[in-house]
């Protein structure tokens, strides 16, 4: 069973959204979390931070789950190619359907025999 993060002590509903906010959601991504990363979030000290990662590696080594988080595994500050997905890839993808109008061979675009 994948123990929940509000099964920690000290981290209640309004602790597990403020961590959510900052990508920590599940009991894997705080136990893989840097001391740092953790005291650097509203509500949370060097103290309280080194206390909820130790529970939550316990927590995750107790449920038998080895595998790293998603997303995981880099450098505190280092993003995931998948986080940084938005309005900027929208607008590539955009800019590209509009290069992409009008160009090809034949199929009902260009100019009419006659």
């Amino acid at each position: 069973m994948n123990p929940a993060i509000i099964d920690i002590p000290g981290i209640g509903p309004v602790a597990a959204e403020t961590l959510a906010e900052h990508r920590i959601s599940g009991v894997a991504d705080l136990a893989r979390a840097s001391v740092e990363e953790i005291a650097s979030i509203p509500g949370f000290n060097e103290a309280r931070a080194t206390q909820v990662i130790a529970v939550a590696a316990e927590l995750l080594a107790a449920s038998g789950i080895t595998e790293p988080a998603k997303g995981k595994g880099k450098k505190s500050g280092e993003k995931d190619k998948a986080a940084g997905k938005g309005k900027k890839d929208k607008k590539d993808k955009k800019d590209k359907k509009k290069k992409s109008k009008g160009k090809g061979k034949g199929k009902g675009k260009g100019k009419k025999k006659g």
